[in-house]
C-alpha cells in the first residue's frame, strides 16, 4: 500500500486569531505553488485547523521523498506526515490498521491472526522498538474514548508483533498518532519543516546580495518571516567575471526555492568605484563605497515596492561593519535596514548555509566588487561628518555616474 495523504502541521499560524484563516489560506497557496514542481497531481485543502495533501488518482509511481523535500522548502510548515488515511470505524478495526501500518512503514512481519494476550511473557528481542499509542478525538461524536482507542490499538500491536514491541509512555522510541476526524489517519514520522511564516504575509524587501555566506543567509532568514524578496548585485568588470556573476545569480535561485521569485538586479558599480578609489582617501572606501549601495538599492526598492533593505552584516565581522561603520551606512538610506545576521558568529552563519544548501556556491573562488576594491587599511570607527566630507569630492560626477548605473542596470527574474 502506497500511503496517498501527507498531514501537514504549522506552528505559529495557530495563535493568529481572528486572521488565522489568512495566513492558512497563503500557506495552502505556498503548498501548491511548491507541489507544482512535482511529479503527480495533488489536492491541497484545509479542514479542522489541519492542512492536507492527497495525491490523486490511482497512479502509485509519485516519489514520496521528492514531495517531502519540496514541502521542506515551505515557510509556515513546521511538520510533514505521510500518513495511512482509513475510513472511521471500531477500534478494533483501527488497530488493524495500525497492524498494517507499522508492517509497512518499519518493515517488520506480523503474527496472522493473533490471539488476545499471546505476547504477555514473550521475552523482548534487544532490538524491540518502544513505543506509545497517542490518539486525538476531534470527531467528538465517535463514542469511543481515546484513552481506550490507546490501549486497544497498543494491546493489538504487542500480540502482532510479540517480543518486537514494547510500551514505553515516557521515553518510546516510536510515537504512534491516531487522529479520528472524519476519517481516521495514522501516522508516526513527523519529518521537521522550516517553521517561520508563509511567504507573501509581510510586505517586501530589497536584498543586497554579493558572492560570499552572508547575504543569502540573511535573505532566507527574512523570507522565513512571510517577507517577498527581490535582489540588488553589484557587478564590477572587468575586475569581476561573469562567473562571479553567475555565482550569485545560482545563489539567488537556491534562496528563490524558498522565498518564491527574485527579481535580480545587477548593477554596474565599475566607474562609481572607480571615482571613489581616485576623489576619496582609501581607508574610507569601503565605507563610502557601501553607502552608494544603499542609494542604488534603495531605489530599486521603491521601484519594486520593498518596504526595507537587507543585509548580512553581523558586527566586528569586518572593518566595515563595526558599530560606527554601520552608523555611517545607515545614514545614506531613507528606508529601514534589516540585519538578521547582526549579533550571529560566523560559524552560526556557515551552519545556516550549510542547512539552506547555499554554502557550495558561496565558497566559490570568484571574488565580488566588496573585496577587489577593499583598503589595505581601512577606518573602523569612522565619523558620519568626515565621510561625508569625503563624498563631496565627488560631486562634480556621482549624480551622472549613478544615473549611468542605474540605466544599464540588468533585471534577471529568479524563478
Amino acid at each position: 500500500m502506497v500511503f496517498k495523504t501527507f498531514l501537514l502541521k504549522y506552528g505559529e499560524i495557530g495563535i493568529k486569531g481572528k486572521n488565522r484563516g489568512q495566513f492558512e489560506d497563503a500557506l495552502v497557496l505556498q503548498i501548491r505553488h511548491a507541489l507544482s514542481h512535482v511529479e503527480g497531481e495533488f489536492d491541497v485543502h484545509k479542514e479542522q485547523g489541519r492542512i492536507y495533501a492527497d495525491v490523486l488518482g490511482d497512479d502509485d509511481s509519485f516519489d514520496p521523498d521528492e514531495v517531502i523535500a519540496a514541502l521542506q522548502k515551505v515557510f509556515g510548515l513546521v511538520g510533514i506526515c505521510q500518513v495511512m488515511k482509513v475510513p472511521v470505524e471500531d477500534p478494533d478495526a483501527i488497530a488493524e490498521d495500525a497492524i498494517r501500518y507499522i508492517a509497512q512503514t518499519y518493515d517488520m512481519v506480523p503474527v496472522e491472526n493473533p490471539v488476545e494476550g499471546s505476547s504477555e511473557g514473550v521475552p523482548f528481542e534487544p532490538d524491540a522498538i518502544t513505543f506509545k499509542v497517542h490518539t486525538r478525538r476531534a470527531n467528538k461524536h465517535y463514542p469511543v474514548s481515546s484513552m481506550d482507542v490507546d490501549a486497544e490499538v497498543g494491546a493489538k500491536l504487542l500480540d502482532a508483533f510479540p517480543g518486537k514491541m514494547k510500551v514505553d509512555v515516557h521515553d518510546p522510541s516510536m510515537m504512534l498518532y491516531i487522529e479520528v476526524r472524519d476519517e481516521v489517519f495514522i501516522y508516526s514520522k513527523i519529518i521537521p519543516g522550516p517553521g517561520g511564516m508563509p511567504v507573501g504575509t509581510n510586505g517586501k524587501a530589497q536584498l543586497l546580495l554579493s558572492g560570499g555566506i552572508d547575504s543569502p543567509v540573511a535573505g532566507w532568514m527574512i523570507a522565513k518571516r512571510g517577507v517577498t524578496l527581490d535582489a540588488t548585485y553589484f557587478h564590477a568588470p572587468p575586475y569581476t567575471s561573469e562567473r562571479a556573476k553567475q555565482k550569485v545569480v545560482d545563489l539567488a535561485k537556491l534562496v528563490a526555492q524558498y522565498s518564491g521569485p527574485i527579481r535580480l538586479h545587477v548593477v554596474n558599480f565599475t566607474d562609481i568605484q572607480l571615482a571613489i578609489y581616485d576623489k576619496c582617501p582609501h581607508d574610507e572606501l569601503t565605507i563610502i563605497m557601501r553607502r552608494f549601495m544603499m542609494r542604488i538599492a534603495e531605489h530599486f526598492a521603491k521601484q519594486d515596492g520593498s518596504q526595507a533593505l537587507i543585509t548580512g552584516e553581523s558586527i566586528g565581522q569586518v572593518a566595515s561593519q563595526t558599530i560606527q561603520s554601520l552608523v555611517c551606512t545607515d545614514d545614506a538610506a531613507s528606508i529601514p535596514v534589516f540585519r538578521p545576521l547582526i549579533g550571529f558568529d560566523k560559524q552560526d552563519i556557515i551552519d545556516i548555509s550549510l542547512k539552506i544548501g547555499t554554502y557550495e556556491t558561496s565558497i566559490q573562488p570568484f571574488e565580488d566588487c566588496c573585496t577587489i576594491f577593499v583598503a589595505k587599511h581601512p577606518v573602523t570607527k569612522p565619523r558620519l561628518d568626515i565621510i561625508k566630507k569625503s563624498e563631496e569630492k565627488l560631486s562634480d560626477v556621482i549624480d551622472g555616474l549613478m544615473e549611468e548605473a542605474v540605466k544599464n542596470t540588468e533585471t534577471i527574474v529568479i524563478r
